[in-house]
């Protein structure tokens, strides 16, 4: 069973001087979208191969809401016994007016980008083969090959060719803070 902390008793413990080191288990893009300043990128597929990152002391480790922060603290379990839970992730940090480092270009991961763009592909393949032409069908086979190409080697053109776009250029690193009103 892995020790929870909400995002209010992190702040405090954060402002108190306690030494604990904070550990985002997102993908690059989602932390460069916004993360909790201080917090270690340590992407969830990289935990088995870093452990080292996580020893020293107690550590943090957060995700957007949770359930990947779960995920590697259940796969360090017996590994490490001072990690902690963050609830609510970086959601719920923002939603308590917590201080976010992000990079301005930086809005959707690309993962969730080439999600998108092969999904809308296969629905407008699969769309005009039923309505239009049944050789549409090889638009949906042709991103079907790519997404396993990808799968297999671990190369993805797609996201390769979005990586370019000028939305996917890191541009200035700021520190925004929440306004309450």
């Amino acid at each position: 069973m892995n020790k929870t902390i909400t995002v209010r008793e992190l702040r405090a413990r954060l402002n108190s001087g306690d030494a604990i080191k904070l550990i985002d288990v997102r993908s690059a893009g989602e932390y460069a979208a916004g993360h909790v300043p201080q917090a270690m990128n340590v992407p969830l597929e990289e935990v088995d191969h870093r452990i080292a990152d996580f020893h020293g002391g107690q550590v943090a480790v957060l995700c957007q809401a949770g359930t990947r922060a779960g995920i590697a603290c259940e796969m360090l379990n017996g590994r490490h016994d001072g990690l902690l839970l963050v609830q609510g992730g970086t959601d719920a940090w923002i939603a308590e007016g917590g201080p976010v480092v992000a990079t301005s270009g930086s809005r959707w991961s690309l993962e969730r980008q080439v999600r998108l763009a092969a999904g809308v592909l296969v629905l407008i393949g699969t769309a005009l083969a039923v309505s239009v032409n049944p050789s549409w069908i090889y638009l949906a086979m042709f991103v079907g090959g790519g997404l396993t190409f990808a799968g297999i080697t671990n190369l993805c053109p797609m996201a390769i060719g979005l990586a370019k776009l000028p939305w996917n250029k890191a541009q200035t690193c700021l520190q925004t803070e929440k306004v309450q009103a």
